[in-house]
């Protein structure tokens, strides 16, 4: 019992302290190092444990991401500065009108990560069009990460039946299935979230509008190579090259590939091919921008040098957020709770559904926690399920949908780095977001396991 008080004070004090915008990159080491010592005294070998546990878990992130960031921002910075991101946002909310604009960014980070685009990267795609839209239709900033919050880190990450999200792919390895498990689940949870969601963020924004509460912010966010836009089609151009070059390199290319060669660095091309997808799809689009605006770009070196500043705060912050959960999965009441919840429910659906839940809420990651779930319960699940008659499909969906609710608490990694890149602290913004990728998956997926259990079970 100390032990499980130890870690609910633990996850309590770096929410809180990550909600009053204290930088995870401090506090995550040294909420970390004093779980240990509360947990195992003496005997916890701090220093091991902060070298050897925590910053290789920091430092995996960091080898994995990096480029993702990197490219990212850099991306984010040419839209902007070329003038592309105004000329899409200006025909967005021309022929959708400005108070769409929050259609307008669910539906671009729907785009994005349908077509395979990192979560962390989609943030850095959408803010120059995000902040554009929001600040001719007048709507408060603050609610633009919740926006993309709904566009992102839900339906398409979760739900939408041929996601090549990697909260969709894990499962498949434990049920044998494909992307595409459980369609009509997944289209009914999809559609029910994006409804919702936007249901709530045109009440906050119609909330606002009632209070005289604008855009909020003074920052100009012009092209400032040219008074001329240019055309839809030449500025939508990086975009097509990111979700065509992604799709080709991770459907088409890498699975003719012979990734033997990756046994020598312990690794599969399976595991790798979808991350190098997206950064060789973001580079190439990085070289068309330039190439196509060489002559009208004067201050390349600046804008390549802000580009690499702006990956940085985030990219450590979320790393940081990573060497704390590395932390918390060798606590023993870890393996404890996992145990715990499976035997709340004898209906596998409803214990596939908190187990997978919870243990990604402890440390807020979806996709790693989701596999270390399905590692220890996955065969489990399938032989509750049999004499029920669910099939591993359904339970490759539950699972899924499941990742995508207690994951974004404050403390997790794409949270902290959405609020980073648009300037915003957890008070001004997290609100929305806990409403829309932790309140409404969470329901929704409350309803699916319900429907579900009433058929089966």
């Amino acid at each position: 019992m100390s032990h499980l008080i130890i870690l609910i004070l633990s996850l309590s004090t770096i929410m809180i302290l990550a909600y009053r915008g204290y930088s995870t990159i401090i506090t995550a080491p040294i909420i970390s190092l004093i779980t240990l010592f509360l947990t195992f005294g003496l005997d916890s070998h701090l220093m091991a444990n902060y070298t050897l546990v925590y910053m290789d878990g920091f430092a995996g992130f960091v080898k994995n991401y990096f480029p993702l960031f990197l490219t990212g921002a850099i991306f984010a910075k040419l839209m902007e500065e070329t003038g592309y991101a105004h000329a899409i946002a200006h025909f967005i909310t021309k022929w959708i009108q400005p108070k769409r604009a929050i259609l307008a960014v669910v539906l671009s980070g729907a785009l994005l990560t349908y077509g395979g685009v990192s979560l962390f990267v989609v943030a850095f795609v959408l803010y120059p069009i995000a902040t554009l839209l929001f600040k001719e239709a007048d709507i408060p900033k603050r609610l633009i990460p919740g926006t993309i919050a709904l566009g992102a880190f839900t339906f398409t990450m979760t739900a939408l039946p041929g996601s090549p999200e990697i909260q969709n792919v894990i499962p498949m390895t434990y049920f044998k299935t494909d992307t595409f498990a459980s369609p009509i689940i997944g289209l009914i949870a999809s559609i029910l979230m994006f409804t919702l969601g936007m249901i709530y963020l045109n009440f906050r924004a119609k909330s606002a509008h009632k209070n005289h509460e604008g855009y909020g912010f003074n920052e100009e966010m012009k092209s400032k190579t040219s008074s001329k836009k240019p055309s839809i089609w030449l500025a939508i151009s990086p975009i097509v090259i990111i979700f065509t070059l992604n799709l080709f390199f991770s459907k088409v290319y890498y699975p003719n590939v012979d990734g033997t060669y990756l046994e020598s660095f312990n690794t599969t091309l399976d595991s790798m091919s979808g991350t190098w997808s997206v950064i060789i799809s973001i580079a190439i689009a990085i070289l068309f921008i330039l190439l196509l605006n060489i002559k009208k770009i004067k201050n390349l070196q600046s804008i390549l040098d802000t580009g690499v500043k702006n990956s940085f705060i985030p990219l450590l912050n979320s790393s940081a957020i990573v060497g704390y959960g590395s932390i918390i999965k060798t606590l023993p009441i870890f393996l404890g709770i996992q145990t715990m919840i499976l035997n709340l429910s004898p209906n596998p659906i409803i214990a596939e559904a908190l187990s997978v839940n919870i243990i990604c809420g402890l440390t807020a990651s979806a996709s790693g926690d989701l596999g270390i779930t399905l590692n220890a319960l996955a065969p489990t699940f399938l032989q509750m399920s049999e004499p029920l008659g669910i099939t591993p499909e359904i339970l490759h969906r539950i699972a899924s949908l499941s990742s995508g609710g207690l994951d974004t608490l404050p403390h997790n990694g794409a949270v902290i780095t959405t609020l980073a890149i648009f300037g915003l602290t957890h008070k001004q913004a997290y609100k929305d977001i806990f409403v829309t990728s932790v309140v409404i998956p969470i329901f929704v997926t409350f309803l699916m396991v319900l429907g579900t259990s009433l058929i089966f079970v």
